[in-house]
């Protein structure tokens, strides 16, 4: 497969993905009335989801710092599946039991709503580029896999601890 192929391909499974996210987070789409109540639950999985992969990322560092590149693909490979489960569940999430609000009167609520607001961007900024990583890596383009990693690596890790932060400043507020 050509690189113009895989570029093309990215795009459009970061547009698909983007999207996907908007329409179902705006309630585009009806949701349904009734839904298993684990749904509830998820919002914890997502920041067990997301501590992971943090962990996993940091490790992934240590891993190519060592030059241990079986060590390195594994960890990134789990990150990548733990952090699209994590979208997976996230969006059934958002459709279904909708958002929560942050409390206006809360005095942590501008703080909030920066974290939440970058880390929203960003996690739509960062698919692409983690995406175009592994597939420079798999390749074994690794001068390439390097460039791209110097920006997807810490947009990527800061997307997922800043997802655990806004999960606990959060979680209080959940009506259920």
């Amino acid at each position: 497969m050509s690189d113009k192929v895989v570029f093309r391909l990215v795009f459009a499974v970061s547009i698909v993905v983007f999207l996907l996210v908007l329409v179902l987070n705006r309630r585009l789409i009806p949701a349904p009335e009734h839904f298993p109540l684990f749904i509830y639950q998820l919002p914890k999985l997502h920041a067990l989801l997301n501590g992971t992969c943090s962990i996993l990322l940091i490790c992934t560092f240590f891993a190519i710092k060592r030059k241990n590149i079986a060590l390195h693909k594994k960890l990134n490979i789990t990150a990548f599946f733990l952090s699209s489960l994590f979208l997976i569940s996230y969006v059934t999430y958002h459709y279904l039991a909708g958002d929560t609000a942050y409390p206006a009167e809360n005095p942590l609520r501008p703080l909030y709503l920066f974290i939440l607001t970058s880390h929203i961007f960003l996690a739509a900024v960062v698919l692409p580029l983690i995406l175009l990583s592994f597939y420079r890596g798999l390749q074994g383009q690794i001068e390439k896999h390097k460039k791209l990693v110097h920006w997807s690596f810490p947009i990527w890790l800061y997307v997922t601890v800043t997802g655990v932060v806004v999960y606990l400043m959060i979680s209080p507020y959940y009506a259920h």
